[in-house]
């Protein structure tokens, strides 16, 4: 749903790609930046409950996602291995900004049930990628689902930021609830659609 929006954030941080290229920064370097940018960020904020700022920091480095691919198209250099380096590391991000939770609940936060609740999110989200990265490889196809990377990214930092900026952590309750549900809902879609194409005919009837 929010991929919709990719082409409006690209477009906006165009002027910075464009810095970057003229500065000599590689589009890996730029990835990997922002990939240690958003790890810091979660795994130094949300163990200790300072959910605002560690929002908002990892904020600032998701945004490479955008500039390192719009970097690669201008210079020509798009290539299989800098999609590999960058799936691979969004999943490293990804995981780390769950991660964060999981550590504040079962420490500080001293709410095991939703510490499990946001592991649980962490698999899933987890399993949603390797579904549709295992099916590629198939030569099947596993995209879409009610929950896809970008919504459950930008739906989980948003309601973590207001819900410790409004004092209000019914909220971050709230969406992991849903992000698990939801994930887990996504990861059945792919493999129910996986198993309707293997179980396809190979040849049209006579």
């Amino acid at each position: 749903m929010l991929e919709r929006f990719r082409r409006f954030w690209t477009d906006l941080f165009k002027p910075v790609s464009h810095l970057l290229i003229r500065l000599g920064v590689s589009p890996d370097s730029v990835t990997i930046v922002g990939t240690i940018g958003v790890v810091a960020g979660a795994l130094a904020f949300f163990p200790r409950g300072e959910f605002w700022i560690g929002v908002l920091v990892i904020t600032a480095f998701v945004f490479s996602d955008l500039i390192d691919g719009d970097m690669a198209r201008t210079l020509g250099t798009s290539s299989r291995w800098g999609a590999f380096l960058d799936s691979t590391l969004d999943r490293l991000g990804d995981a780390a900004i769950f991660a964060g939770l999981v550590l504040w609940f079962f420490g500080d936060g001293d709410d095991r049930l939703l510490g499990c609740v946001a592991l649980w999110a962490l698999v899933m989200g987890s399993v949603t990628s390797y579904t549709r990265a295992k099916a590629e490889s198939l030569g099947l196809q596993a995209k879409g689902g009610i929950a896809e990377r970008a919504d459950r990214l930008v739906s989980l930092l948003v309601v973590t930021f207001f819900a410790d900026v409004l004092d209000l952590p019914i909220l971050l309750a709230a969406v992991l609830w849903l992000l698990a549900a939801a994930s887990t809902v996504t990861v059945v879609q792919r493999i129910v659609s996986v198993r309707r194409q293997t179980l396809a005919p190979t040849t049209p009837p006579p």
